[in-house]
Order: C-alpha cells, then sequence, then structure tokens
C-alpha cells in the first residue's frame, strides 16, 4: 500500500480533531536527573559541525519550579491566578488550555481546563493528577497546581513555547535531517524509560504529544497524561482508546497492554520524523486499524533512500506486531542507532540548520 504523505497541515488537522486529547504548551522540570545521554557528552574535536549545530545536542533544560504533589484545590483560580482568556495556547474534547500567570510570582504557566461534570469524569482527570505527582524528569511536562469546580477541573502546569513536534514534520521549511532525530528520538525514549521505570503507561504518545522546548533545538517535554494507566503486573490491562495511527496491534485487539505498547509508538514516531510518512495511515480508521493489525509497512518509498541502515533496525525492532519481541525503553538507547557516536559524526557531515528557524519571529501554536 502507497503511504500517505503528510505535507498539509489542514488535511491532518481534520484526520486528528476527532480522536485528540490535546493540543497545547506547557512548562518544564525542575530535578535535573542523573543520565547519560548523547546530548550532554562532549562533541569530539573531529566534529564538523558548527557552534549553532552543537546546540542542539544540549540537554533539556529543567522546569522554572520543583516538582510538586498536588491535590485539586475546591477554590476559584481566580484567587491565585491570572487566566487569559483570550490567549488560548490549545483545545481539545477536554476543553480549552489558557495562558496564565500567577498573581504571587509572576510565573507564567498554562492552566487546562477540563470539562467534568459527573464523579466518573472527575475520577478521570484526578487520575492524570495522581500519574503527574508521580513523575519527575526533565522529558516529561510537570504540573503545578490544580483547582476544582461543580463543571471542570482545571490543571495548572509548565508552559513551554517551542510548538508540538508534529509541527516540526507537517513543516515543509524545517527538514529534519536523521540526526535531528536520533536527538528527538533519544530525549523522547529517555523519558519513556523513567516512565516505564516508575510503572507509568502514557498509552497516547504522538508527535501532538511531544513539545518542543524552543524552535532553534531537539529538546522536548513528553506531554498529556490523560489515557495514562499504572502498569500492575498481577493486574492484565485492557485499554480501548488513542489515536488510530499510533495505537499498538494488542490496543487494536483488545489484548493486554504493557511497556512494549508506548515502543510501537515510538517507532512509529520514528518513521514520521524521518520520513514524513505514516506508515499505517489507510483513508479510514479501518484500513488504518487493518494495516496495523497485518503489520503493513516497509522503507521502499524514496524518502528513505538517504536514512542509515542502523535507523531502519532500530525502526524495525519496534513495529513488531508480537509485543515481547520488541525493544525495550531501555535497549532502545542502547541501540547503535542512539548510541554509535562514530555514526554520529558521520550524519553531522551532512546535518545543516532548520530553514524554518531563520528570521523567526515569536512563536504562536495556533
Amino acid at each position: 500500500m502507497k503511504l500517505l504523505k503528510i505535507n498539509r497541515l489542514e488535511e491532518i488537522n481534520t484526520r486528528y480533531n476527532r480522536n485528540q486529547l490535546e493540543k497545547t504548551a506547557f512548562f518544564q522540570s525542575m530535578e535535573k536527573m542523573e543520565r547519560t545521554s548523547f546530548q550532554e557528552e562532549k562533541v569530539s574535536e573531529s566534529d564538523p559541525g558548527t557552534e549553532d549545530e552543537k546546540s542542539h545536542a544540549l540537554p533539556t533544560p529543567p522546569a522554572p519550579f520543583d516538582h510538586r504533589i498536588v491535590s485539586a484545590k475546591r477554590v476559584g483560580i481566580s484567587s491565585y491566578y491570572n487566566v487569559s482568556e483570550n490567549e488560548i495556547l490549545g483545545g481539545g474534547r477536554f476543553g480549552q488550555v489558557h495562558k496564565c500567570e500567577e498573581k504571587s510570582t509572576g510565573l507564567k504557566l498554562a492552566a487546562k481546563i477540563i470539562k467534568a461534570k459527573g464523579p466518573k469524569q472527575k475520577d478521570e482527570v484526578k487520575n492524570e493528577i495522581s500519574v503527574m505527582n508521580q513523575l519527575n524528569h526533565v522529558n516529561l511536562i510537570q504540573l503545578y497546581d490544580a483547582f476544582e469546580s461543580k463543571n471542570d477541573i482545571v490543571l495548572v502546569m509548565e508552559y513551554v513555547e517551542g510548538g508540538e513536534l508534529f509541527d516540526r514534520i507537517i513543516d515543509e521549511n524545517c527538514n529534519l535531517t536523521e540526526m535531528d532525530t536520533i536527538l528527538f528520538i533519544k530525549h523522547i525514549c529517555e523519558g519513556i524509560q523513567y516512565m516505564h521505570q516508575m510503572y507509568i503507561l502514557h498509552l497516547d504518545l504522538k508527535p501532538e504529544n511531544i513539545l518542543c522546548v524552543n524552535r532553534a533545538a531537539n529538546q522536548i517535554k513528553i506531554i498529556d497524561f490523560g489515557l495514562a494507566r499504572r502498569y500492575q503486573p498481577r493486574e492484565k490491562l485492557r485499554v480501548n482508546f488513542g489515536t488510530p495511527e499510533f495505537l499498538a496491534p494488542e490496543v487494536v485487539n483488545y489484548e493486554y497492554v504493557s511497556f512494549p505498547t508506548d515502543m510501537w509508538s515510538l517507532g512509529v514516531i520514528a518513521y514520521m520524523l524521518l520520513s514524513g510518512l505514516s506508515p499505517f495511515l489507510g483513508d479510514d480508521d479501518n484500513e488504518t486499524l487493518n494495516n496495523i493489525m497485518s503489520c503493513s509497512w516497509d522503507f521502499e518509498d524514496e524518502e528513505f533512500r538517504g536514512v542509515s541502515d542502523q535507523a531502519k533496525d532500530f525502526i524495525s525492532k519496534l513495529l513488531i506486531k508480537d509485543k515481547c519481541w520488541r525493544l525495550s525503553a531501555t535497549a532502545a538507547l542502547k541501540h547503535p542507532w542512539l548510541s554509535d557516536h562514530k555514526l554520529h559524526c558521520r550524519l553531522q557531515v551532512s546535518k545543516f540548520k532548520y530553514p524554518c528557524l531563520e528570521d523567526q519571529q515569536d512563536f504562536k501554536l495556533f
């Protein structure tokens, strides 16, 4: 089946709006985790990259506040924050995200206003709060505060301004190189590794749920934990939600999910970043799901002509129908595509700056 080229935002938004839970910008995590990454290591003297190119490899910066344990306050948010009704950062079926500012400190934040009238809806949002309380990593968005009223719950979160990774994929003027993709995937994988170490499954990983810290670097924050679940080995977990293009076969088949379920989604994201193609996208949701169940994908399109064998091997070890054979997050970080510095030096030779970054003015999501 010919894969569909993702090249126009209008077309893709039409397909995603039905399933997308969140399009927003948030804030960053304060605690600096001890981790060894390619981004943190010194670039060798033989690296031909310019100083500007080397800056892309910097580690993700922490949030401007300490990690917090949050519970929803039963008071009006206006007592503590100025919420800008006119500055809407994003939205979805949950409600809207507004830019806001803490009155006492002037800290810029994002207020995610979630419609939640009944007990069941409120319990779902409180699950999101509980999950975020457990996650303290620079590549995962951080929760700052929460408020509960009769008809909604407001999550006050970290704010970042670089836009969705999705926007990078569909921007024809923003040429992502393989080296760029390596840096993005490494950061995403580090965030997933931490989540899995904390026994949390994200279950909705996709480019819209990954924010870029800024427009000049390859630093990211994973967002939207509304569908996240705690993994308990003795309690077999099934789910029937998510965005069709990124669903793992076990979700489509309503089988048990576990850590490899997120890794399948990582494989789809890597495929898209390298090619601008969506590996399983069909003309409708049924065709997309059938493509997933048949595990129908390949590297035959010309967009993969210059892609390294290591990249193809990495994806091939994630987009495997039987979840037991997929790479774990830890194993993925050790894969040569993400860990071979000689390969990275070779790829760096052909790496060039994003044309879309030149003469860039203040960035707005919408």
